[in-house]
């Protein structure tokens, strides 16, 4: 099967799903181009080092990211997150502080932010699958 021609940017819940052998995004995963916020592997690693399983959980961490493309925060991208701030108060809408940052960077680079936080509809200009 193909690769399709959207850039996926994958969400915390995601990547946990997928360690977790989740089928549906196992297989949605394998015809897709997608990419991974620095922010997320910090709330990746967060999770390992308050889990019972810190080695096997910082080995998946590792092994996943190693073949995956990872965007960080830049100066456009905090112009954004105050954007996007700013209107999730405006509109007393607001969602957790690493997810700003994580929808400041899928407005950033036009790319689709795959998730299971339904919160993400609040953000406007954000592209989102729900899986």
């Amino acid at each position: 099967m193909k690769k399709t021609g959207k850039t996926y940017l994958l969400d915390t819940n995601i990547i946990i799903d997928l360690f977790s052998n989740d089928l549906d995004v196992l297989e949605k995963l394998s015809n897709a181009k997608f990419t991974i916020p620095s922010v997320v592997i910090g709330e990746l690693y967060f999770g390992a080092n308050v889990s019972k399983q810190l080695e096997l959980r910082v080995n998946q961490i590792e092994e996943f990211t190693l073949g995956c493309e990872v965007i960080s925060i830049d100066q456009a991208t905090s112009k954004l997150y105050g954007k996007i701030k700013a209107q999730l108060k405006n509109d007393g809408t607001p969602i957790p502080e690493n997810d700003v940052w994580i929808a400041a960077l899928a407005c950033q680079h036009n790319f689709v932010l795959v998730t299971r936080d339904k919160h993400f509809d609040k953000p406007k200009g954000v592209k989102v699958e729900f899986w």
